[in-house]
């Protein structure tokens, strides 16, 4: 795993400064501390930071094709680059190292643009063509690798594995995007391609950019799309054995590697699943770890314990203490914009755990997205019947009312929340989604913000993310397209960039073997009626594993890799929330409004409400303006300090 860094002048050749470009390849040590290097010619400009994790000994980069002319820098894994290097050197390619990396300059050579149709793993990375003058960047198809870019003016693009290192460009501007703040404030991330900051983009999942010399057009290109063609007229018996076999094939392609080796072991259905697997592949006992808490309430060590007991697993377990919060800040500079997933904080822990013993470790991701198992599709497609049933005329102004007089019940299970169901049915099927899945709904963010940032919207609002790729949404069936809206917006936002920043801070990959794209495609062709049958999510997935793992493991209720915020928030860090929430960082934007913040405090240490999870989002904003932008002496948003 590794961190990329390049600078481009599309109108011309400009020489490069190489002192600048050292500094921004320097900003992503972290990515990967074993070595760095960089690659100037006139109006190019390529770094990378390098964990050796496949040929060890020579698979340094930048990298050549034969005669210089084509140059790679390039994060992630190609799984299947034996396979490529064989064909290409069949087709006449000549190759001079043993490493995943190379097979992406001969890929380009043979095949341009529709070289990534050709691989399959992780990746982001950009090639330059010196005779063709092209730049083409490319991301992976799910998002597990990240790639940010910028245009700085008509001349300079600049690109890298994380922000940060475009931050350290002296020109960039750090005018903040609003809609991506309320954007933000909605989700608790920034949704691709947007980023905190209006200068500078996201190369979504699954497009890829091809810059010519001369040419300023910067368009990015879709390559890749999760097809859900539910055509699959597969019988229950054979799709589990199916389920199980690919399963298996995609976790062994994931186990490629020359350095130490482990898992992530939550005690959930998908890690012990992943686990399963490796034991099952693996000669020696597989590495597993996992985090633990105080409160029993958030606890899934002893079920992680149990699989690691059955598989016998070289287990270790750390426990996440109440006064872990010198995070905080860190958290915010590992993410360069607002990030507001408080499960980061044990993320980040049991990151650095496994990174005592392995330098890679597979995880569990993606088991949610693929077979539906959060509860929210159980509550969505409840929701559904009932708007299937009484058009949104009806439902609007009955629901509505019920939903405005209903008491908020947050001490409540969710089940019987009737309030949130209420709001959420008095709204047609994306927007009941969104109000579901928003930190702060859309009253709670029209008190939020102050009259003057409200301006600066100009009407957008957030639910517009989840409206887009409805649009575009390969499929009609209703929980088929919102596992398919995740995919785009919560897996790619919230997931792999939590998981991305928090393994790459202890230069440590991640692999996730239930986003392989082959995988994926086959389970998006299931019908909907095997991922959430008679209220069970995952459903075949869990019949599946059956015979790997218990009825303990498999059918207990779901809990989630969360922390206890509120109780936080109302004990050891009461006063830190308040100096946060209610302090001058905050109010010197002049974007909230000043009662509502206190509002949201009050009632929530009195215990009158839970507030914690927007709280913590108010918390993590105002650490990112702290250590981020206004750490640089500068905080604009629409040209207003």
């Amino acid at each position: 795993m590794c961190g990329i860094v390049g600078l481009f002048d599309i109108r011309g050749k400009s020489e490069i400064d190489r002192q600048l470009l050292e500094k921004m390849n320097q900003t992503q040590v972290h990515r990967g501390p074993d070595e760095g290097e960089i690659y100037v010619e006139p109006g190019v400009g390529l770094g990378h930071r390098r964990l050796s994790i496949m040929d060890v000994a020579s698979g340094q980069q930048p990298l050549f094709n034969e005669d210089g002319s084509v140059v790679v820098i390039f994060n992630g894994e190609i799984y299947n680059y034996r396979t490529l290097a064989k064909q290409l050197i069949e087709a006449g390619h000549q190759f001079k190292t043993h490493c995943d990396t190379e097979v992406i300059v001969h890929a380009w050579e043979e095949w341009g643009e529709r070289c990534v149709d050709h691989f399959r793993g992780m990746f982001a990375f950009g090639v330059w063509d010196r005779n063709q003058e092209v730049l083409f960047l490319a991301r992976d198809r799910m998002g597990i690798k990240p790639m940010y870019y910028a245009l700085l003016d008509q001349d300079r693009f600049i690109f890298s594995s994380e922000l940060k290192a475009i931050l350290a460009h002296p020109d960039f501007n750090r005018e903040m995007n609003p809609h991506a703040i309320e954007d933000y404030f909605a989700y608790g991330y920034i949704p691709e391609p947007k980023t905190i900051f209006k200068q500078a983009s996201k190369l979504s999942p699954g497009f890829s950019l091809k810059l010519q010399r001369g040419k300023t057009t910067i368009e990015p290109k879709k390559y890749w799309d999760v097809p859900f063609n539910q055509h699959n007229s597969i019988d229950e018996p054979e799709a589990i054995e199916t389920l199980v076999d690919k399963l298996r094939e995609s976790v062994d392609i994931h186990l490629m590697t020359e350095v130490p080796l482990g898992a992530f072991l939550s005690g959930g259905v998908d890690s012990s699943a992943v686990v399963a697997m490796m034991s099952g592949i693996m000669k020696e006992p597989v590495n597993t770890c996992s985090i633990s808490f105080g409160n029993p309430q958030f606890n899934e060590s002893r079920y992680a314990q149990e699989v690691a007991e059955r598989y016998h697993t070289n287990h270790h377990v750390e426990q996440v203490e109440h006064d872990d919060f010198d995070l905080i800040d860190k958290l915010a500079l590992l993410y360069d914009e607002p990030f507001a997933d408080s499960s980061a904080l044990p993320t980040y822990r049991v990151c650095e755990l496994a990174r005592q013993r392995v330098t890679v470790a597979l995880s569990g991701d993606g088991g949610d997205e693929n077979m539906a198992g959060y509860r929210r599709y159980r509550w969505y497609m409840n929701e559904e019947k009932l708007r299937s049933t009484l058009p949104l005329s009806v439902r609007k102004p009955l629901f509505g009312l019920l939903g405005a007089i209903y008491p908020k019940a947050d001490w409540a299970p969710r089940i019987f929340r009737a309030k949130a169901t209420f709001e959420a049915l008095a709204r047609d099927s994306i927007e009941g989604y969104f109000h579901s899945v928003s930190i702060m709904s859309d009253t709670m963010r029209q008190r939020l913000f102050a009259p003057s940032f409200r301006q600066n919207l100009q009407n957008y609002k957030a639910v517009q993310v989840l409206q887009d790729y409805a649009a575009q949404s390969p499929t009609d069936d209703p929980l088929s397209r919102i596992q398919y809206l995740d995919m785009k917006t919560y897996l790619v936002g919230d997931i792999l960039t939590k998981v991305d920043r928090a393994s790459m801070a202890h230069a440590l990959e991640v692999r996730v073997p239930l986003l392989d794209h082959e995988l994926v495609e086959w389970m998006s062709s299931l019908p909907a009626s095997v991922k959430l049958k008679n209220g069970e999510g995952k459903y075949l997935l869990k019949k599946a594993l059956e015979p790997h793992l218990s009825d303990n493991i498999l059918y207990r209720n779901k809990m989630g890799f969360s922390i206890p915020l509120a109780d936080w928030f109302r004990g050891p860090l009461r006063q830190h929330v308040r100096n946060a929430v209610l302090g001058p960082v905050l109010e010197e934007t002049g974007m909230f409004n000043a009662e509502f913040l206190e509002e949201l405090v009050d009632q929530h240490q009195s215990g009158k409400r839970d507030y914690s999870a927007p709280l913590w989002t108010l918390m993590m904003f105002e650490s990112f303006l702290r250590n981020i932008v206004k750490g640089e002496g500068q905080f604009v948003y629409q040209g207003k300090k």
